[in-house]
Formats: C-alpha cells, sequence, structure tokens
C-alpha cells in the first residue's frame, strides 16, 4: 500500500513538471508562432472551391408499341419538338443545359423474348433528325408489354449522366397491367432512385383503368408523375397568321446548310425528309420543329454541316484536307471557303432569330385563339412532369 502512494506520489510530480514546462514553452513560443501562422496564412492563395459538373437534361422515352397504340407513336412524333423547345428554355443558374435524348420501344412480340421484347431504338443522342426519323420508323405489332423490364432495360444500358444536378427522366407510357413480365417494377424504381432517375407513368386509358392496372405505382415509387390520357386523340391547332412565313423562312434556313463529309449529303436529305415528314403529320408538327431548329445550340449538326462544325472547331477550315468539301467547294481556296462558311453563318443567324421571333408571336397568338384540350395528350402530360420536376434541379424558365 505504502508503495503504491509512492509511486502515485511520484507520478503526480512528474505531471506537475510537465504541466509547468508547457506553459513555459507556449509563452515564450506562442506570439512568434502565430504570428507566423498568421503570414503564412495571409500568403498563402485560398483553395479553389470545388467546381461542380454541369447539369445536363436526358430524357428517355419508352413507348409501347403493341396493337392500338399507333395513336400513342402519333402523339409521340409530334411532342418530341414541343418538348425540345421547352426543355431549351430552361435555364441552371445562368447555364443551358445540354439535352439528350433516348428512346425504346416495348411490347412487340417479335423482339426478343430474352431481351422482354424491350428495344433500344437509339442510346442518348442530340441529333434531333435522327430521333425524330426513328419515332416515325416505330409501328404497332402485338406482344406482351413488360414494363419493368424497359425501365429497367433504359436505366443500366443508357450512360446515365452522375451528377446530382442533372435531371434525368424517363416517360413510360402504354397500357394493360403495369406488372407484367419477369422484373418486378419496384426493382427498376430501386435502381432509378440509385441514378437519382425520376420515372413517370403515362397510361394510356381512362384514370380509374390506369390505376387498376398499378400505373400509379410505378409512379410513386418512381419519385415521379402518374398521368392518363387518350392516346387516339388529335389536338389540333388553328391555322395562325404566322404559319406559311414560318415554313418559307424554313426553307431559306435549310439553304444556309453545307454538306460535307461521306455521309454529308445524305444526312442532307434526311433533315428535308424530317421536314416533310413533320408537315404530313400535321403543320403544328411541322411548325414546332421549325422553332426547335431556330436554337442552334440544341439542334446543332455539325457531324454533317459546315457551318455548325466550323462554329464548333474554327481550326477545322484550315486543316481539312479539300476533299473533306462537297464539290461545289473543291475548287476554293482556304480563304474563300472561309468566306462562304462566314457568310452562311450570318444568314443563318439572322433567320433564326426570324423564326423565333414568329414563334413567340405564333405561340402567344395560339394562347388567346385556341380551344382548351378536352383531354389531356401526350403534350400536355410531359409539359405538366417537366415543369414541376426540373424545378427540383433549381431549373428555371
Amino acid at each position: 500500500m505504502g508503495s503504491s502512494l509512492r509511486l502515485l506520489a511520484a507520478l503526480s510530480i512528474q505531471a506537475l513538471v510537465l504541466f509547468v514546462g508547457i506553459i513555459a514553452l507556449t509563452a515564450f513560443a506562442g506570439p512568434h508562432k502565430g504570428a507566423a501562422h498568421a503570414a503564412g496564412a495571409a500568403s498563402m492563395p485560398a483553395a479553389p472551391a470545388a467546381s461542380l459538373p454541369s447539369p445536363r437534361i436526358q430524357v428517355a422515352l419508352l413507348l409501347d408499341v403493341s396493337n392500338s397504340m399507333d395513336g400513342l407513336i402519333d402523339q409521340a412524333k409530334a411532342q418530341l419538338w414541343n418538348t425540345v423547345n421547352l426543355l431549351a428554355k430552361a435555364t441552371c443558374q445562368g447555364q443551358q443545359p445540354p439535352i439528350s435524348f433516348a428512346l425504346y420501344e416495348y411490347g412487340r412480340s417479335n423482339n426478343p423474348v430474352a431481351a422482354g421484347y424491350v428495344r433500344q431504338i437509339n442510346g442518348f443522342i442530340t441529333d434531333l433528325d435522327s430521333l425524330s426519323m426513328n419515332l416515325f420508323s416505330l409501328s404497332t405489332y402485338g406482344g406482351d408489354e413488360y414494363c419493368g423490364q424497359a425501365m429497367l432495360s433504359s436505366l443500366e444500358q443508357l450512360a446515365w449522366d452522375t451528377g446530382s444536378r442533372s435531371y434525368k427522366v424517363i416517360f413510360i407510357a402504354g397500357n394493360e397491367s403495369f406488372r407484367q413480365g419477369p422484373v418486378p417494377y419496384t426493382r427498376a424504381c430501386e435502381v432509378a432512385r440509385q441514378k437519382g432517375v425520376v420515372i413517370n407513368t403515362i397510361y394510356c386509358g381512362s384514370r380509374e383503368q390506369g390505376i387498376r392496372e398499378f400505373w400509379n405505382l410505378g409512379a410513386e415509387c418512381g419519385n415521379g408523375s402518374f398521368t392518363h390520357i387518350n392516346q387516339d386523340a388529335r389536338p389540333e391547332e388553328p391555322p395562325t397568321p404566322y404559319d406559311s412565313v414560318l415554313l418559307a423562312l424554313n426553307t431559306r434556313l435549310n439553304g444556309t446548310y453545307i454538306a460535307y463529309g461521306n455521309q454529308g449529303a445524305a444526312l442532307q436529305q434526311r433533315q428535308y425528309m424530317a421536314d416533310a415528314k413533320n408537315l404530313q403529320l400535321s403543320t403544328s408538327a411541322a411548325l414546332n420543329r421549325v422553332a426547335a431548329k431556330s436554337v442552334g445550340r440544341v439542334y446543332n449538326n455539325a457531324n454533317w454541316d459546315l457551318v455548325d462544325a466550323a462554329a464548333t472547331n474554327p481550326e477545322l477550315l484550315e486543316q481539312a484536307a479539300s476533299s473533306y468539301w462537297p464539290d461545289s467547294l473543291k475548287s476554293k481556296t482556304p480563304a474563300q471557303v472561309k468566306q462562304i462558311v462566314q457568310q452562311k453563318q450570318q444568314e443563318r443567324t439572322n433567320l433564326q432569330k426570324q423564326i423565333t421571333d414568329l414563334s413567340t408571336k405564333r405561340q402567344a397568338w395560339l394562347q388567346q385563339h385556341s380551344p382548351r384540350p378536352k383531354e389531356a395528350n401526350l403534350q400536355t402530360a410531359m409539359e405538366k412532369a417537366i415543369k414541376e420536376q426540373a424545378g427540383r434541379y433549381g431549373m428555371q424558365w
């Protein structure tokens, strides 16, 4: 017991000595060290703030192409351009997010059984002519509608952006039971939550029937919205005083494109064909497409158009071999080619501005003179969901 007390006393004395030593060292070195530290902090540059990844908008369209869905496909063809024009106006903290679209079909019985009758038509692309033509290529053909499989396929196959500020959304439209197939929709919802993807369900039929067939549950677990539409409705817009002028401006706008490269001529023909098919579908679809073509950052054809390509890479005009150019430019000098491209660019800019101005006036005219749609359609369903949900990511119009 005595030895324990002596040991405790010795330890207490050592602790006291150590404490006094620390006080002395602090009193001696503290002011000098503090001054040096302050001087170092003043001279050291502040660490740059971590730059956040730029926000993006990614839209995946999953369309039922089983029997009786022809009306849905027609609405999707026309709705594309309204969606493009809506998203083109979105801004996020002063930035205009790039927009890309993916397209899937499901419910087609001659698609592979192992894939759940689901087929990717295109992954995320910005080539709007290609997307439009892909929509026009869709046709209906019987089959089972495996919604869970369609959603999971798009979630696993597509290159979804990983940024938390990006608006990533699936629109799945169709009918029949949402619980068909071997893949439960809840599994797709779980993957969607992990990737930050919103799922919107659009039932083709009455709201009551959509609920009986569980389409509302897909939206609830996908953090999205459930809507019902009449897939056979054909919303018509009355003619406006601006229609013929806009179509004429579109013809002039097409004249500002200079096709180049091996595929340039064919892709330019595809542009003309997309114009014609949309006009054949409806005047409204054609004019919404014209409005989208006036937004250069969204409707961009740098892969085949020399004007867009030069805007993306100004050095292209000096670096590329003459064999790269169309026949009309092969005999020109680089300086002459540059001058021609600049003239076409200026002409296009002027035409796009006129189209934008007139399209705005046309929309204002329609708001005053168009009857309210009696039934919800794909356009109203998608527009409502986008405006409500994109705000979650700081996007504004």
